[in-house]
């Protein structure tokens, strides 16, 4: 078992579908010409975070999906690359007589320009600067792909903070858990994740790659420090804070598992942040 797996921590902007479907490509070739074979973009890294109303709009979710499409067939010449994008699905959820779509914020699987699983979002958080139940259902199924021979769990954000997500992709065959992310800014918001994510491995046995936005969207600012956690619980790797980063992680076959290795930017310190 080995396997190099890319996060592509980037800043994405809410509505330039276009221009992020293009973000997501040149890293996905960059990544893919490094020798990786799974990149990973951020929560709803197609249209940027948060879109707010504008997921109301059925225009804005077609453009979405075509962005995706775009992705896939743009990305289908590189073999065995698998890649994961954050998008909205679904339609309108206005009352009608008739049945309505579920619209949720889920994340496609897409490998030789096809889309092979979706995963729906979960845990639907709705305080502080999140009210993603306005717009969103939330999700109900498992998802486990296979990347390089390493069967990995696919998590949104919220999800990994409770404990029933990822102990249902362990139970479906998961040896590694991905989770994409838009996780807001705060002073000491880098070490409180490390820490819940070390509570997660310690909670389900798996390690864990944590994938993170940077930039901003009005108030909101988005910092990166993507990391990965080995299945001890120990920080594996860390990608710098503020910067866009193709940042690298190196899968292994271990004793008792997938071992994880990576770069590890220094932590920052509270003045640093900010």
């Amino acid at each position: 078992m080995t396997l190099k797996l890319c996060v592509a921590q980037l800043n994405f902007v809410v509505g330039d579908m276009p221009g992020n479907a293009k973000k997501i490509v040149d890293a996905a070739r960059a990544a893919h010409a490094d020798g990786a074979r799974l990149l990973l973009t951020p929560e709803l890294s197609i249209c940027g975070y948060a879109a707010e109303d504008l997921f109301l709009r059925p225009a804005f979710i077609t453009a979405c999906d075509d962005a995706v499409k775009t992705v896939a067939r743009e990305l289908a010449g590189l073999k065995d690359l698998a890649v994961v994008v954050g998008h909205p699905t679904g339609g309108d959820l206005r009352t009608r007589s008739v049945a309505v779509q579920q619209r949720h914020n889920a994340a496609s699987v897409m490998r030789a320009g096809e889309v092979i699983a979706t995963y729906a979002k979960r845990e639907l958080p709705n305080y502080q600067v999140f009210d993603e139940r306005r717009y969103f259902t939330p999700g109900q199924g498992t998802c486990v792909f296979d990347a390089g021979g390493v069967k990995v769990g696919l998590l949104i954000c919220e999800d990994a903070w409770f404990e029933e997500p990822a102990r249902l992709a362990r139970d479906a065959g998961a040896q590694l858990l991905a989770v994409i992310n838009a996780s807001p800014f705060h002073v000491g918001k880098g070490s409180e994740r490390e820490q819940m994510m070390r509570e997660r491995v310690a909670d389900c046995g798996l390690p864990l790659v944590y994938a993170h936005l940077v930039g901003g969207q009005d108030e909101v600012v988005f910092e990166g420090h993507s990391f990965a956690v080995n299945a001890d619980g120990a920080i594996a790797g860390r990608a710098p804070s503020f910067v866009t980063d193709l940042f690298m992680v190196q899968v292994e076959e271990g004793t008792g598992g997938p071992v994880l290795r990576a770069a590890l930017a220094p932590g920052r310190s509270p003045e640093a942040d900010l």
